[in-house]
């Protein structure tokens, strides 16, 4: 603890790249320029009352609520069966939520287009079954189809990382006393593994609620979200106030989900959550 001096390059670091850029968005969201110069205002604020923005707004979190909801439905079992010692080729399943995270992020944006666009291979496959073609590439569906994909991997982490360090004591006691693995689940390990739940509906919301790629390509320009509006704003538009406005909106929603996600792991720390 004496050799503080080895944090000083992150601190440095964090107040370029992470602390400056955050004051810049609040000075940016609460100011504007005037002929008198640049002066405080709620109007960039007051702006996002406006139908238009509003409609973008709970398109942006219908979205990632779906979303998230489709992620945790999908990784909570994963999670459970990365957990489970009796399962052998867990290895090899967490491989498959590993390695897509190394590829780029817009490369595998791209190749949901080639899946599910007409001539692509599912329909190819579907044809030759004399099933109906799927057509949603430019839809909604393909959109969240987009962000389950992309993001369901920070579900399932959380969640495991959470399920292994179980006390399986517990587990074994309620066994001992008569419960099924049904009730223990419900009794047990769903309650004790909350604050990873509520780590990657965080971990997922967030990402869904800000991203502009896949909505932009999957979506095809048609449906615009949160983070297509802020792009929009400060590349197109150029209005960084405004932009600024809608990340600071951002940014509060992110302070309170912290804020739940640090309730949760109080409430749920040392099997508070059973008793």
């Amino acid at each position: 603890m004496k050799r503080t001096w080895y944090a000083y390059p992150y601190v440095v670091w964090l107040l370029i790249f992470i602390v400056v850029p955050l004051l810049l968005i609040v000075y940016y969201a609460f100011t504007e320029i005037t002929d008198e110069g640049v002066r405080f205002t709620l109007n960039n604020i007051i702006r996002l009352r406006d139908p238009i923005y509003l409609r973008v707004f709970l398109r942006s979190v219908w979205l990632a609520l779906i979303s998230t909801i489709a992620c945790l439905l999908i990784g909570y079992p994963v999670a459970l069966i990365l957990a489970s010692k009796e399962y052998r080729k867990k290895r090899i399943l967490a491989l498959f939520f590993v390695i897509p995270m190394w590829i780029n992020f817009l490369v595998r944006t791209y190749a949901w287009m080639t899946l599910l666009e007409k001539n692509s291979a599912i329909n190819v496959i579907l044809n030759f079954l004399k099933l109906p073609p799927l057509n949603i590439l430019y839809t909604d569906q393909a959109v969240v189809l987009g962000m389950v994909y992309n993001f369901l991997p920070f579900m399932v982490l959380p969640i495991y990382s959470v399920l292994v360090k179980l006390d399986k004591s517990i587990i074994e006691a309620a066994e001992d006393l008569g419960a099924n693995y049904f009730i223990i689940l419900r009794k047990i390990i769903i309650p004790l593994s909350l604050p990873g739940v509520m780590s990657g509906i965080t971990m997922v919301f967030m990402p869904a609620i800000t991203t502009f790629v896949i909505s932009r390509l999957l979506g095809g320009g048609h449906y615009t979200l949160i983070g297509n509006l802020i792009e929009q704003q400060f590349i197109f538009t150029g209005d960084w106030n405004f932009g600024s406005a809608l990340s600071f909106v951002l940014m509060i929603i992110i302070l309170l989900s912290m804020l739940i996600m640090r309730k949760y792991d109080k409430d749920y720390e040392g099997g508070g959550a059973i008793w």
